[in-house]
């Protein structure tokens, strides 16, 4: 591989923990033992500090400041992680219920500082020295008295020299887990906003650019609605910019405070559920070779399964089964990994865009998952903990992915601009030398003027063998598309007259275009003539014909054939095609030369037109192709 497609492999994966860098410093910071932490040591106006460490924990208890002595059972938890890791009493802590948390810290000064929030699981109360500064939903007791918000929030306040303490009060009955899942941060007020606005200012950033792409892919899409990769990457892309607002500093909470919880956790979820079907059929109509209908099927299946769930019930029920969609989900990763590995082993035409593309959305696909799994705890490296602490890994990812993708796009566009600029000045040197190629064409039918009436005398002799001649492919010497018209419409009429069934076999050389590009057109003659002979072989009534339809095109007539017939017929020239083995390195399917076979037959009435059985037969040559060539598709009329 060469030396630039290895450092920009490395830029792309690197560039998702770009985005967790801050003000922090870079040795270890302090941790809190035993409910303090000591921060006299810091200029704590010029900083920022993230608060973790051990926490006073008071389970199914809402303290309020200076009553923390009349608490019970109280221990000391590694803050923040959800308190499901924790127990009380020797027995586990469910997801459901409610607690306070205490720390006190030392400061140096007098000072205002400020409180980075994150999203906390999922209402909370927040005191420092005794003042209320923050909150988020109403804390409650039960799921009747609580009312569930996300909202991440910069809070100040007035510290004092000496201790300082912070009250938390929490209670959760709509997630799976309750608690916080990412630090709090402690610093100056100018820096504490700086990370907030730095944040919004990037996931909106992330927003608008996804947006912006997944509108202009699916403008493409109408434009030319053969291909639907636009289609599937333009909803992908927008399924993940909606996510973006709702994830991170979910910027969409700080617009609407009062937007309901329920509807904006079920959008959330329904994103990342659609989002894992949309993204394999995007590869699957850019690849198709490498990826199976029946995985595609499956994921679609799950993926609307698991949607209806979702819109049916509560989010205490439904965030249960997020686990195993996730799990389903590492294991597509997977299967996408392998299937990339595949293409970079084929080294197939411009694919090593989608292939980085592919590694920057699987990385931070992986990275997320693990965030809202909540796998994390406090025995990680400070830096896997800062990289796993946040949720909007994977839009980075599918930002990279859509540029990369999009880079693919330009890059075909500007080959069809290149093409037609040079069509376009091979017209204009004909329009310039125009009046020469008239001068000269004319001398030519001059000349052939004066041998017209000695030619009359031998043409007429000649006529009935040159009638014959022009019934003829003169290629392969099949019959051609002329005799074919002739032939068709009286033998329906027959087959109607005596209702006979008739069959027709639309047959088309997969990939012909890449094997004269690579062979050329002498070679791609001989390979017509090929198999053509082939065709001339598998006649086995005199009322049957073969005929060339156009370029690598072939038409096979059966008179009197029904379905099962005219299949075996199908298959056995797919077969006697593969047995020629001409060499096709070139092919997507094989590396030698194959053929798609579309297959119709029907018994002429009054309602129908010859027409009918063609297009049928060119209906099945189409999914032939699309579901990944060298076979054939019957379809009934």
């Amino acid at each position: 591989m060469h030396k630039r497609t290895i450092l920009l492999i490395i830029i792309i994966l690197m560039v998702p923990f770009l985005g967790g860098c801050s003000n922090q410093r870079s040795e270890p910071q302090p941790e809190a033992k035993n409910g303090l932490i000591d921060l006299s040591q810091f200029n704590l106006k010029n900083e920022v500090i993230s608060l973790d460490g051990e926490w006073q924990f008071f389970w199914n208890q809402l303290l309020e400041p200076g009553a923390f002595d009349q608490g019970v059972n109280s221990s000391y938890e590694y803050f923040p992680s959800s308190w499901n890791k924790y127990s009380s009493n020797g027995e586990n802590i469910p997801g459901d219920g409610y607690a306070t948390y205490g720390l006190t810290f030392i400061s140096s000064d007098n000072e205002i500082l400020a409180l980075k929030l994150p999203k906390v699981r999922t209402a909370y109360k927040l005191w420092v020295n005794g003042d209320l500064i923050a909150t988020a939903g109403k804390v409650g007791t039960s799921r009747e008295s609580m009312v569930p918000q996300y909202l991440p929030q910069v809070a100040s306040f007035q510290a004092q020299q000496g201790e300082n303490v912070i009250v938390i009060q929490m209670s959760n009955f709509y997630r799976p887990s309750g608690g916080l899942l990412n630090s709090i941060q402690l610093g100056g007020e100018a820096q504490i906003l700086g990370l907030r606005t730095n944040g919004i200012a990037y996931e909106l950033f992330l927003f608008g650019a996804l947006m912006m792409m997944g509108i202009y892919h699916i403008a493409l899409f109408f434009f030319r609605k053969k291909d639907p990769a636009p289609l599937y990457f333009g909803l992908f892309c927008i399924l993940v910019a909606v996510r973006t607002l709702m994830i991170g500093e979910t910027f969409l909470f700080s617009l609407f405070p009062s937007f309901d919880f329920e509807i904006a956790y079920k959008i959330q979820t329904l994103t990342f559920y659609f989002g894992v079907p949309l993204i394999l059929m995007f590869f699957r109509s850019v690849l198709p070779v490498y990826f199976h209908p029946r995985i595609i099927k499956l994921t679609q299946f799950i993926a609307v399964g698991y949607a209806a769930v979702v819109l049916l019930t509560p989010t205490w029920i439904f965030g249960v089964i997020n686990p195993i969609y996730q799990i389903w989900t590492i294991i597509l990763i997977i299967y996408l990994s392998t299937r990339l590995v595949m293409i970079a082993k084929h080294r197939e035409k411009d694919s090593m865009l989608i292939i980085l593309g592919g590694l920057a959305l699987i990385l931070t696909s992986i990275i997320d998952i693990i965030s809202l799994s909540v796998w994390i705890d406090d025995s990680w490296p400070p830096l896997l903990k800062m990289i796993f602490q946040g949720d909007s890994n994977s839009s980075t990812g599918q930002l990279i992915f859509a540029i990369l993708y999009s880079l693919l796009l330009a890059k075909h566009f500007s080959e069809s601009l290149e093409y037609k600029t040079v069509m376009g000045e091979k017209l204009t040197e004909m329009n310039n030398n125009l009046d020469e190629l008239v001068f000269q064409r004319t001398k030519a039918l001059t000349a052939a003027n004066k041998k017209v009436e000695q030619q009359n005398l031998e043409l007429e002799k000649n006529n009935q063998d040159l009638q014959k001649l022009s019934l003829r492919d003169p290629l392969t010497g099949l019959w051609n598309r002329r005799k074919y018209n002739e032939t068709i419409e009286l033998e329906w009429l027959r087959c109607l007259r005596h209702q006979r069934p008739m069959a027709l076999l639309f047959i088309d050389v997969d990939y012909f275009k890449n094997y004269n590009d690579q062979y050329g057109h002498m070679a791609g003659d001989e390979c017509l003539i090929k198999i053509s002979e082939t065709l001339k072989t598998s006649l086995s009534r005199s009322t049957d014909m073969a005929v060339r339809y156009g370029g690598e095109e072939f038409i096979v007539l059966l008179s009197e054939t029904m379905k099962e017939e005219a299949n075996a017929i199908g298959h056995k020239l797919l077969k006697s095609i593969e047995d020629l083995a001409i060499p096709h390195s070139q092919s997507l399917v094989k590396n030698y030369v194959t053929v798609s076979i579309g297959v119709s037959s029907m018994i002429p009435n009054t309602y129908s037109l010859y027409k009918d059985l063609v297009k049928v037969a060119d209906k099945a040559l189409y999914h032939a192709k699309s579901n990944g060539r060298n076979q054939v598709k019957y379809l009934d009329e």
